[in-house]
């Protein structure tokens, strides 16, 4: 007995001196405080000044049980996981003078700002009551989330839609209109309070990703691409975090793509790979994505072949040239234009695919190229670019390297600011190829 205590003891304290070098991962329930508190500071904040810019005076916002609208999701407070039967939200702009109004067609409360607005008693019919307030209000331009163009901004349903419309007044009917940009709006901006906690949001990614590029985790001849995409995963739930998409690793050898794709799958991690993760996390309902890379060292190295630092810092240097081209106001396509036109002159070959990053992991925004559209994005690329927005830099710079008598990608994607004058990455970005297994400066 005394053994087993001892041993249960040296677990336990293994797990805690683990957890203890990240950066504080709050608890579910001061997590969920802190997201009130961003979402009271943006309603009462960010939602006034994005109305007025986009001329609407009201706001409504409708969505059943488990069918969320994306955008309504995140207005609600941090104890409701999904909607309750019929929400409906309103925000009304009475003047510039004057308080929002922030009203829920609702049995309760909304969370703290969106104030109960109907008795079922008085009126059993919440969509006849939802048309009474609108028609109290005579509001100019009413907004709705119909989009051609956002997904995150589609949210209203062809039902819901109709059953709006069924109890409007028809002359307020040309009164409605989509909400896209207002929607989009709402999504990408990001607040002072909110960068204030991003940075550690973006630390926690960059030390998981660095623990799983280790040989705390990696054995080379012994350890999978996806022995380490699963340690990814685990990591993550560990840490009482959430993912948005599944973590992948990547090798790129010295040797032909045809010989590495007979090769078992997947793939055994050997000394001379370069290795690739895509990660990302959710945290305080904000989200990360990073790509880095990893080298494993051979018998005798102590870094990185120098064609592969080379060749990263061409890596380095693309991402430079794309977010020196960022002016507040220029679309994205633009953009893309741009920083692809000037790296190709400087001998670099770019594929830039970079999107906004917050709510979502692939947020609404500016959309500066996809992988497959690099002369440019219909619709979301001629979007523009605003103050206070966060991105993921994502891009590739492909070099060819003689000594593997083939080119090699160097795919990077670091999240980024952008406060309207410069881009400024969040936790920084990755700089040096990370080395597997780490040197030790004793050790020669």
């Amino acid at each position: 007995m005394k053994y087993l205590l001892s041993v249960t003891l040296f677990l336990v304290c293994c797990v805690t001196i683990s957890k203890a070098q990240y950066p504080v991962v709050l608890s579910e329930r001061d997590q969920a405080k802190i997201i009130d508190e961003l979402l009271d500071d943006r309603l009462r904040t960010v939602l006034p000044t994005l109305m007025r810019r986009e001329g609407f005076d009201m706001w409504v916002l409708i969505s059943r049980e488990n069918n969320e609208d994306p955008v309504l999701k995140t207005m609600l407070p941090a104890t409701w996981l999904a909607a309750r039967r019929t929400t409906m939200l309103v925000v009304f702009d009475k003047g510039a003078d004057k308080e929002m109004e922030y009203l829920a067609v609702a049995r309760y409360d909304v969370g703290k700002i969106f104030k109960r607005s109907w008795d079922p008693d008085q009126q059993p019919d919440q969509w006849v009551q939802l048309g009474k307030i609108i028609e109290e209000r005579n509001p100019k331009k009413i907004g709705i989330n119909k989009a051609p163009n956002y997904g995150h901004a589609d949210g209203l349903t062809a039902n819901d839609y109709d059953n709006l419309m069924r109890v409007l007044p028809k002359k307020l009917h040309e009164h409605v209109t989509s909400a896209e940009k207002l929607a989009v709006g709402w999504l990408e901006t990001r607040t002072e309070k909110e960068m204030a906690i991003y940075p550690q949001l973006c630390r926690i990614a960059h030390m998981i990703i660095g623990e799983g590029f280790s040989d705390k985790v990696i054995q080379p001849g012994v350890t999978t691409t996806e022995d380490v995409v699963w340690w990814y995963r685990q990591k993550i739930t560990e840490l009482n975090l959430e993912t948005w998409f599944h973590t992948s690793v990547s090798i790129q050898r010295n040797e032909a793509e045809a010989i590495t794709a007979k090769r078992p799958q997947p793939l055994v991690i050997q000394p001379g790979d370069l290795l690739h993760v895509d990660f990302g996390i959710t945290y305080l309902r904000l989200n990360t994505d990073t790509q880095q890379h990893a080298y494993i060292l051979r018998a005798g190295e102590t870094e990185a072949p120098e064609y592969l630092q080379k060749a990263f810092k061409r890596g380095n240097q693309l991402q430079d040239i794309f977010t020196g081209n960022f002016k507040e106001g220029k679309t994205g396509n633009q953009v893309l234009a741009e920083s692809r036109k000037q790296a190709i002159d400087l001998g670099i070959t770019p594929s830039i695919y970079t999107h906004p990053i917050g709510y979502h992991g692939h947020a609404s925004g500016t959309t500066l190229g996809m992988w497959d559209m690099q002369g440019g994005v219909p619709n979301t690329g001629d979007y523009p670019l605003h103050k206070n927005t966060a991105y993921s830099i994502e891009l590739n710079a492909s070099v060819n390297v003689a000594e593997w008598k083939k080119e090699v990608r160097i795919q990077l994607e670091e999240d980024a600011f952008f406060d309207g004058n410069v881009v400024r990455y969040i936790d920084g970005r990755q700089t040096e190829i990370i080395l597997i297994p780490k040197p030790i400066e004793s050790v020669k």
